[in-house]
């Protein structure tokens, strides 16, 4: 019988320290995949954060670094600039990026690195315990926002990827989600397109990817999903906020533009 699906090369074997319904797995698995069918394994570098992302370096047969908190897209930077030969990539979540790590990434992408971020935004803290998060929606509750987050208190949540496309320095920004098959189909897309233009030297490239957390969320593995589709989707638009290396629809590579 021919087999038609299989662990990806760039992927470790071995189970995961993910809680059920965590849909980072299926992130690394297209990431892998991208890795085998670009055929880089031997030259990707990635960089891991503190935060769920933290044990990546188990997940992946290329070689990894680990930085500290939110400092990984520092760390890329000089991985890169070191060895320009090497594909580098991050993988942060949304309390490493977003908070601690604001500084890094915003800098990272206003020079233009050409580095490759994968930005998993479940919108909350997942390791450290289910605080709130930057990215954590109204009203959302949290360990720390009981009673849901009030903007009155606590803000507004960030849209990365919108305030990353209104800087110069990025060539590619897209946001995709995890929730459906169809969803998915795209993460791997824009997976796979945000590393070929680090291999044209096209500069900064981040996918920001919608993912759940079943836990920290208070929720089963499938009403996470439905509440990707049904809440998180409405506040964090997918699309192509940044594509200046290719003909886009219009709107879709000016700042804050969006291109379904």
């Amino acid at each position: 019988m021919k087999q038609v699906f299989a662990r990806p090369r760039a992927l470790s074997p071995g189970a995961t320290h993910y809680c059920p319904g965590c849909t980072y797995g299926i992130v690394h698995r297209l990431i892998a995949e991208a890795l085998d069918d670009l055929a880089i394994t031997g030259r990707a570098v990635g960089v891991a954060s503190v935060g769920c992302t933290v044990l990546a370096y188990d997940y992946f047969e290329c070689d990894f670094q680990q930085a500290a908190h939110g400092r990984a897209p520092a760390v890329a930077t000089g991985i890169k600039r070191t060895r320009p030969d090497a594909v580098v990539f991050t993988l942060q979540g949304d309390g490493d990026l977003a908070a601690i790590g604001t500084a890094e990434i915003i800098h990272a992408a206003a020079r233009g690195e050409n580095i490759t971020v994968f930005f998993l935004n479940n919108t909350i803290y997942g390791m450290t315990g289910g605080q709130m998060a930057p990215t954590t929606l109204l009203g959302q509750r949290s360990t720390t926002s009981q009673a849901g987050r009030e903007p009155g208190r606590a803000g507004r949540p960030i849209r990365v990827s919108e305030m990353l496309a209104t800087l110069d320095g990025p060539a590619y920004i897209e946001r995709v989600a995890v929730d459906t098959p169809a969803h998915a189909a795209k993460v791997r897309r824009a997976i796979h397109r945000a590393l070929e233009l680090q291999l044209a030297g096209a500069g900064f490239t981040l996918v920001e990817v919608l993912s759940a957390c079943p836990t920290n969320w208070g929720l089963t593995p499938g009403e996470a999903l439905d509440r990707i589709g049904r809440e998180v989707i409405s506040y964090y638009p997918l699309g192509v906020y940044r594509d200046s290396s290719a003909a886009s629809p219009a709107g879709a590579d000016a700042p804050g533009g969006i291109s379904q």
